[in-house]
C-alpha cells in the first residue's frame, strides 16, 4: 500500500483567500493543529511576502513540531535566502521555489524565454539545495504547458536536486484524464528519482477528482486545505481527498497518515479563524453531509448505516457530544477535558478560559464540546486589547425605539454612553463607534448557533474597514446582541493593533 504525503498549504494558500488573513498566533495555532491532524508538511507561508508572514514562518518552525516546515519562494535569489532564514529552525525543513513554464505566463507575465526560465529554475533549485536537503519544484500553470517541454523542465529540476517536483494546475484548467496522463509522463520520465506532487486549484470544481486522477498515475503527493480555501474557487480539499483514499483504498491501493478523527475538529477551527463558513452540502464536514431527511434513506439507515452511509460520522470526529461538564465542575476535569480536545494551554490560558466557562455554565443547561472550543478558541486567538466590553443593557419592542446603554473600558478608563439605532445590535454599534471615535465601515456581519436549543452559545462575526484596512472580528455569547458587541469590539483592537504596527513601521 502506497503512503501519499499531505502537504498542507492552508497557511500560505489557503490564506491567499480574499478576507482569510490571520495573524501570527493563529497561524500557530492553526498549525498545531494540524499536527495533531497528521499533515507531513505545512507550508507555513510565503516569507518574503511580508514582515508578518517572514515572523509566522519563522516562529512556526521553531514552535511547531511534528511536520515538515516549507517556506515558498519565487526562483529568484533574495526569495530563496529569506525562505531559508525563515525555516532553518525547523528540525525538518523544506524551501518550495517555483517559476512559470507555460508560454502564457512566459511572454505576459515574466517575458522571457524557455531557455531562460529552464536555466533560472535549476539554478535557484541549486541554490536552494545548498541551504536544505529537501527542495520542492514547481512548474508553475504545468497543466497549460507544452509537455515536451514541461517535461525537460522536471527532468532538468531533479537532476538539480530537487526531490520533490510539484505539478500545478495553477488556474484550475485540466481534467482529469488528460491530468493522469501528464502525470503518467512524467513519471515515465523521471520514475522514483523524485517524488510527483500535485496541486489543484477548484476553478471548474475539478480539484479533488484532478488530484485524485494524478494519485492513481503514480503521484506520491497532494497539496490541498482544510475546508478547500484558497484563491478564486479555493483548492483541493483535504478533507475531501483523504476520506476518498480512505474510503476507496481498494481502488487506489493508497492511504495518508492523516489521523481522520481530527478533521472535524481542524474544519471547525479554521472555519472561526477564517471567518469563511462551510457551504451545509459540503461533502465531509459541511452541516449536511451526514443528514438524512428522505424517508426511505432513513429507513435504511435504521436498519443498516452502510445502506446510505459510506463513512462513518466517527471516522471523522463527528460524533453526538455528551455533556461532560456543567457549572459544579472543577478546574481538574475541565483541564482534563481540554487535554481530550487536544489543547495545550498555559496555566493563564487555563484560568481565563476556566472562568469563562463558568460563567457560560451559569447562563447554559448543556455544554458541548464545541462550546468550550469556542471558549478556548477565543483565549488562544487573544490579541492586545486596546478595547474591553465591561457592560451592556438594551431597550427594544414593538413600541420602543431600540436603545443601547454600553460600559467600555479604553485602555485604563471606562466610558458609558447610551445610542439609539434601527435596532438593537445597530444601537450598540453605534455606542462602541461613539466611545471609541472610529469611522470604520460595517462590511459584513454573520450570526450563527454553534450547538442546538433556544441556549445555544450564539458565534457572530463581522468585518470592518477603516483607511483601507479590513479586519474580521468574532465573539460568542448567549445573548447575541453581547455576541455582536463583542465581535465589533475585537475587530477594532485588530485596527488599533494594525495602527500601531504601521506608526512603528513608518
Amino acid at each position: 500500500m502506497r503512503i501519499i504525503r499531505i502537504f498542507d498549504t492552508t497557511l500560505r494558500d489557503g490564506e491567499q483567500s480574499p478576507g482569510a488573513s490571520m495573524n501570527v498566533d493563529e497561524k500557530i495555532q492553526v498549525a498545531k493543529q494540524l499536527v495533531r491532524l497528521g499533515v507531513d508538511i505545512i507550508e507555513a507561508g510565503f516569507p518574503i511576502a511580508s514582515p508578518g508572514d517572514f515572523e509566522a514562518v519563522k516562529r512556526i518552525s521553531s514552535e511547531v513540531k511534528g511536520a515538515v516546515i516549507a517556506g515558498l519562494a519565487r526562483a529568484k535569489e533574495e526569495d530563496i535566502k529569506r525562505a531559508w532564514e525563515a525555516v532553518r529552525g525547523a528540525p525538518k525543513k523544506r524551501i518550495h521555489t517555483f517559476h512559470s513554464t507555460s508560454d502564457i505566463h512566459l511572454k505576459y507575465q515574466f517575458r522571457v524565454s524557455r531557455e531562460e526560465a529552464l536555466k533560472r529554475s535549476v539554478e535557484m533549485v541549486g541554490l536552494a539545495r545548498s541551504f536544505v536537503k529537501d527542495v520542492e519544484f514547481s512548474p508553475m500553470d504545468a497543466t497549460r504547458t507544452e509537455i515536451g517541454y514541461l517535461l525537460d523542465v522536471v527532468e532538468a529540476v531533479v537532476e538539480a536536486g530537487a526531490s520533490t517536483v510539484n505539478i500545478p494546475d495553477t488556474v484550475g484548467y485540466t481534467t482529469p484524464a488528460e491530468f493522469g496522463a501528464m502525470i503518467k509522463a512524467i513519471k515515465d520520465r523521471i520514475g522514483d528519482r523524485a517524488v510527483i506532487s500535485v496541486h489543484c486549484h477548484n476553478d471548474l470544481g475539478l480539484a479533488v477528482a484532478n488530484s485524485l486522477a494524478a494519485v492513481a498515475n503514480g503521484a506520491g503527493q497532494v497539496e490541498c486545505t482544510v475546508n478547500g480555501i484558497g484563491e478564486r474557487a479555493g483548492n483541493c480539499s483535504m478533507e475531501e481527498v483523504v476520506m476518498a483514499l480512505k474510503t476507496r483504498k481498494d481502488f487506489y491501493r493508497a492511504e495518508t497518515k492523516i489521523n481522520t478523527k481530527e478533521i472535524i475538529r481542524t474544519s471547525r477551527l479554521v472555519t472561526r479563524i477564517t471567518g469563511i463558513p462551510v457551504q451545509p452540502n459540503k461533502a465531509i464536514v459541511g452541516a449536511n453531509a451526514f443528514a438524512h431527511e428522505s424517508g426511505i434513506h432513513q429507513d435504511g439507515l435504521l436498519k443498516e448505516k452502510m445502506t446510505y452511509e459510506i463513512i462513518r460520522p466517527e471516522e471523522i470526529g463527528l460524533h453526538h457530544t455528551e455533556l461532560v461538564l456543567g457549572k459544579h465542575s472543577g478546574r481538574h476535569a475541565f483541564k482534563a477535558r481540554l487535554k481530550e480536545l487536544g489543547y495545550e494551554l498555559s496555566p493563564e490560558e487555563v484560568e481565563t478560559a476556566f472562568r469563562k466557562f463558568k460563567h457560560l455554565a451559569d447562563q447554559k443547561k448543556d455544554i458541548f464540546d464545541e462550546d468550550i472550543e469556542t471558549l478556548v478558541s477565543e483565549e488562544v486567538s487573544k490579541i492586545p486589547e486596546t478595547y474591553s466590553l465591561v457592560d451592556l443593557s438594551v431597550k427594544s419592542g414593538l413600541k420602543v425605539k431600540p436603545a443601547a446603554t454600553l460600559k467600555l473600558k479604553i485602555n485604563d478608563r471606562v466610558v458609558e454612553k447610551t445610542a439609539r439605532g434601527d435596532g438593537p445590535v445597530d444601537a450598540a454599534y453605534k455606542a462602541i463607534a461613539s466611545v471609541t471615535k472610529t469611522k470604520s465601515d460595517l462590511l459584513k456581519f454573520e450570526v450563527k448557533s454553534i450547538t442546538g436549543g433556544t441556549d445555544a452559545l450564539g458565534e457572530v462575526m463581522v468585518s470592518l474597514e477603516e483607511d483601507g484596512k479590513k479586519v474580521r472580528g468574532q465573539g460568542a455569547d448567549t445573548d447575541i446582541i453581547v455576541a455582536a458587541a463583542k465581535a465589533y469590539v475585537n475587530a477594532l483592537n485588530k485596527l488599533a493593533v494594525r495602527r500601531r504596527h504601521d506608526r512603528a513601521s513608518s
